[in-house]
């Protein structure tokens, strides 16, 4: 048996999100059809991080063991060829030592939310950034979001169907830049909880707006209250961008 890691990009728009379904495509469901056609066998994939129905991965990290003997290489070309002409790829595969975990081997997790800050419609970018014509003001937006950095209960920006212990995480980082018609927030933790990031994104376009202060920010992180939430961002523009391992 050989532990195999892969890192997987995908567009998730027409998946119920990474996790198997019992009412819909998922990511984690090609990707073992896939492997199963390659090897003959029926190997699960454990992945860094569940992401949402709509949600991308630009490097998701996922790992799954296989009996059958095939170099690396031959393993990604093979599964690739099988995952065709669905929207997903697979970019990196290596041999892991058995006790390495895509998920509970991983000491960090990074996101990306792409907003476009623009009137017209996407045409390119649609189900892929969050169209918000209203003009946003990104560096209120990053002020605003250094206030939900560090150790907090996230109770406000958590899903009713978070399946997490505890609401209280350390937000390492969340920058908020504008390049060109584009607004990007980036997000990294250890962990998150469930619509975290989406939360935190829709509060603060609200401060872009001019709709909230910093302090309207603070306030709903405070509540410890979801009914304090200005509003929960679309999946859209929802990016998993790369796990960290030591």
């Amino acid at each position: 048996m050989t532990r195999f890691a892969f890192t997987a990009e995908f567009d998730g728009t027409p998946y119920m999100g990474w996790q198997r379904q019992g009412h819909g495509p998922s990511v984690q469901q090609s990707i073992e059809k896939a492997i199963a056609r390659v090897t003959g066998e029926e190997a699960a994939v454990h992945a860094a991080g569940r992401t949402d129905a709509g949600v991308h991965a630009l490097g998701m990290r996922a790992h799954s063991d296989i009996e059958k003997a095939i170099e690396p290489f031959r393993l990604m070309e093979a599964v690739n060829a099988q995952l065709r002409p669905e929207p997903i790829a697979i970019l990196d595969c290596e041999v892991v030592a058995d006790d390495w975990h895509a998920r509970f081997s991983c000491i960090g997790r990074e996101y990306v939310y792409r907003i476009a800050n623009r009137r017209a419609p996407l045409a390119l970018e649609s189900h892929r950034a969050w169209k918000i014509p209203q003009p946003l003001d990104a560096e209120a937006m990053h002020t605003a979001a250094q206030r939900l950095v560090g150790l907090h209960d996230f109770t406000t920006f958590r899903s009713a169907h978070c399946q997490s212990e505890s609401p209280v995480k350390t937000l390492d980082r969340l920058d908020v830049r504008r390049e060109g018609e584009h607004v990007l927030i980036e997000a990294a933790a250890r962990s998150f909880l469930h619509h975290q990031v989406r939360s935190m994104v829709g509060c603060l376009a609200f401060v872009g707006m001019g709709r909230w202060s910093a302090d309207d920010l603070q306030r709903a992180l405070e509540a410890k209250d979801r009914a304090a939430l200005a509003f929960n961002a679309p999946p859209d523009g929802l990016y998993f961008v790369r796990a960290v391992y030591p």
